[in-house]
């Protein structure tokens, strides 16, 4: 029997092989916890047998077997058993896009492919490009895993296998007997430096660890969604979350054989990145995405815009045009394709070429700049018919000399379906590596923008905005995710609440860090109002700087350097700035820096609770089936993966459950348990604003779902510190509300200044009958 899916708590888990361990005996262990914090499902991370090791599950190897680390097909059984015991049900992510290569030899799919090469009865389950312009490599997998070409000549035969360091290939029947360079020669596969560029197979973006998979091709379907067709039959799972739709070649089509595998009820969600002005296909047989569209409304409702001048002029004051920063994104989306994404884009004008009957010297060029003015992940859904055609529109007016390689392009897409497939999922690959993985690490003005879903262009969402964009959802999309945390947030969601204050008090913060860069100055001042923001989000309220939170914040500063690309990158690191970033670091850690820091943190902690316990509410009360993250019902300081995956403190969590004293599982128990009793309102009763008036009344957001439930939040109070609420008030419904977070009750119309006595939120329940 099915539960009806009212909340979850993702879980991350992983074999003890990853540094701890978290599985399914874990998870079986915080069952009793979950179900009195008052979730309805457990949401876990991907359990298929994954790289040995792996930290995360998102490098399956193996699709056919529950993953033996976590504590395979019995584990699951017996977790599945135990949450439904308490009323609980499981819900599973599923990674249908690609699969870990990394290890060769731990994937039996891959290992027959390199193996067997084309005869292989895998060789069609991968996007291999048999057909690379290199004659060399026709009917050869180029595989880059080497660090020069040279390194063939150190390649070693052990039986039937050829080895190099830790990388071991499979040997093809026949063909062993000599050198290892001899050897590799004659195989179905040929190692190539992985600076050359060249990839023999479609990547997950541009990871080359992770191969994409066909799951167009109804074999390999069935094949690779075998074990989850067990899960449904077996009554084990409710739902599944579906990891990055977008890159398969037809996301509609996979959606519609795996709602026919997993039945009419099974909730599915998709990891769709919306963009801001992007509505979910209509069509797509789907409960709706996994929340990031709701996560930019919510977190955006309590940016202050007024702080939008003092912050860009902050920013532009390091040097940067903030105007350019829409034709900034356009030239990290050629670079992407045109470098990053090359052997894709090349793989792409192959097909361009065939499929129209010419070339042109500027196909490739104009590939990329089409791409550039593509603003969504992907524009084949039915409801972006428009897109692709206003996007060669504006190609060509800004270069008439791509005229002709576009017809070409036109003609192609127009006629062969590969090229049109493959155009779009060279899009998602090019806006993700251009926007998420770089522009977000250079945009300083305000990083908490700076999100999945996100736009930082625009300076928060108005209340205008919020509250028709909830009321649409609740018409369209009721089940959809909610959610402020994932494990792809470039922060967690308590580090974004924080960050996000900073739009109240723009003119502190702009003398904070002057001060700094006088006392410790950054290498380079862009990145350091990056850095800066960050370390702010992150720091500790008693100014305590463990080994922990150092050896963290050096981890997440090399990461967003790289990201960033602009001194030093993943490919070409720049040793001697890295040095410097990393001293610069420790100098803002251990000297005059970090006595301000914790006297700012302190100075505005009132409001960063205020801001961080208003979202929290908001996400677990708005349209949609909210998500709570690992960890995140207390406060939560991580910043991007791996960071937001470290163990968590569950016997904290359980003590502060059972007194409720924290503000934060305060708010979390209470909005959880309430959508547990009173389901109606929430799954089914609509989203209706209700609007404060007085002095102080757009400083309060409010709305009723149904009839029976009202949530109110406050935010930019730093401006109401002088004032205070004065005049404002909220019309309540006729009837009695109580306060579930404070057990007042209120009638009629109230002062918000009664409504926040206790907490500067409020969720309130009829309690006439």
């Amino acid at each position: 029997m099915a539960f009806p899916v009212l909340s979850t708590y993702r879980l991350q888990l992983r074999g003890p092989q990853s540094g701890f361990a978290f599985t399914f005996a874990d998870a079986e262990e915080l069952v009793d916890y979950l179900d009195e914090l008052g979730i309805s499902h457990l949401y876990l991370s991907p359990i298929m047998t994954a790289v040995h090791g792996s930290a995360h599950g998102y490098d399956v190897v193996d699709p056919t077997i529950v993953s033996p680390e976590l504590g395979g097909a019995q584990g699951l059984a017996r977790l599945s058993a135990t949450a439904r015991e308490r009323g609980l049900g499981l819900i599973v992510d599923v990674v249908p896009n690609h699969m870990g290569i990394d290890k060769p030899e731990q994937n039996p799919w891959w290992w027959d492919v390199l193996r067997h090469g084309r005869s292989s009865q895998y060789a069609r389950f991968f996007d291999i490009d048999w057909q690379l312009d290199s004659d060399a490599d026709q009917g050869r997998i180029v595989l880059p895993v080497l660090g020069s070409d040279d390194d063939i000549a150190d390649l070693t035969v052990d039986g039937d296998v050829l080895r190099l360091g830790d990388l071991a290939f499979p040997i093809a029947p026949g063909t062993g007997g000599r050198s290892g360079p001899d050897v590799h020669d004659r195989q179905h596969y040929r190692l190539v430096g992985w600076r050359s560029g060249a990839c023999g197979y479609r990547r997950f973006f541009s990871i080359t660890s992770l191969a994409g998979l066909r799951q167009d091709d109804r074999r390999v379907f069935d094949a690779w969604h075998a074990e989850v067709a067990r899960w449904f039959a077996d009554g084990l799972v409710d739902g599944v979350r579906i990891d990055h739709p977008d890159g398969l070649s037809d996301p509609a089509g996979y959606l519609e054989w795996l709602r026919e595998l997993t039945g009419p009820d099974a909730w599915i969600v998709i990891e769709k990145i919306l963009a801001v002005d992007e509505a979910l296909e209509p069509t797509l047989p789907v409960a709706g995405t996994t929340g990031y569209d709701v996560l930019r409304e919510v977190g955006g409702l309590f940016v202050d815009p007024t702080g939008a001048p003092a912050l860009t002029a902050l920013f532009e004051s390091a040097g940067v045009d903030y105007q350019a920063m829409p034709a900034l994104l356009t030239e990290l989306k050629t670079v992407a394709a045109t470098d990053t994404l090359a052997s894709e884009l090349a793989r792409l004008r192959r097909c361009i070429t065939a499929a129209s009957g010419a070339d042109h010297p500027l196909l490739g060029d104009a590939v990329a700049h089409l791409l550039s003015h593509i603003p969504v992940y992907r524009s084949d859904y039915r409801g972006l018919t428009a897109t692709l055609p206003t996007a060669l529109a504006q190609t060509e007016a800004e270069a008439p000399e791509l005229g002709p390689p576009l017809q070409l392009i036109a003609a192609a897409v127009a006629t062969d379906r590969e090229s049109a497939v493959r155009l779009q999922q060279l899009c998602g690959a090019v806006t993700a590596k251009a926007t998420e993985d770089c522009l977000f690490y250079r945009d300083a003005r305000l990083v908490s923008l700076n999100e999945v879903g996100g736009d930082p262009q625009r300076f928060g969402v108005g209340a205008a905005e919020f509250h028709h964009r909830a009321a649409a959802r609740a018409r369209l999309w009721p089940q959809t995710m909610t959610t402020l945390t994932t494990h792809d947030t470039k922060r967690g969601e308590d580090v974004r609440a924080r960050i996000g204050v900073l739009s109240q008090v723009p003119s502190l913060w702009t003398e904070f860090v002057a001060r700094w860069e006088t006392t410790t100055p950054s290498p380079d001042p862009a990145t350091g109002l990056f850095l800066w923001q960050n370390i702010f989000g992150v720091w500790p309220v008693d100014g305590k700087v463990t080994t922990e939170l150092r050896d963290r914040l050096h981890a997440y500063t090399e990461k967003a350097i790289r990201e960033a690309a602009l001194h030093t990158s993943w490919h070409e690191p720049n040793p001697e700035f890295e040095a410097a970033v990393h001293r610069w670091l420790d100098n803002v850690l251990d000297g005059p820096a970090a006595a301000e820091l914790t006297s700012l943190v302190n100075q505005l902690r009132a409001h960063i609770e205020n801001d961080a316990l208003g979202q929290k509410l908001l996400a677990l009360t708005v349209p949609g089936i909210p998500d709570v993250y690992q960890g995140t019902e207390l406060w939560d300081d991580s910043l991007v993966d791996p960071d937001n995956r470290r163990l968590v403190d569950y016997s904290a969590r359980r003590a502060e459950l059972k007194t409720r004293n924290h503000p934060k599982i305060r708010v979390v128990h209470a909005a959880l348990r309430l959508r547990r009793s009173r389901p109606d309102p929430f799954l089914h009763g609509g989203y209706q604003p209700v609007i404060a008036s007085g002095a102080a009344s757009d400083h309060v957001v409010a709305f009723r779902r149904g009839d029976d439930v009202l949530v109110a939040v406050s935010r930019w109070t730093v401006r109401l510190q002088d004032t205070g609420w004065a005049d404002t008030v909220i019309p309540l419904p006729d009837g009695s509300w109580t306060d579930t977070l404070s057990g007042r009750t209120h009638t009629g119309v109230t002062a918000v200044a009664e409504l926040f006595a206790e907490l500067p939120v409020a969720l309130l329940e009829r309690s006439d009958g």
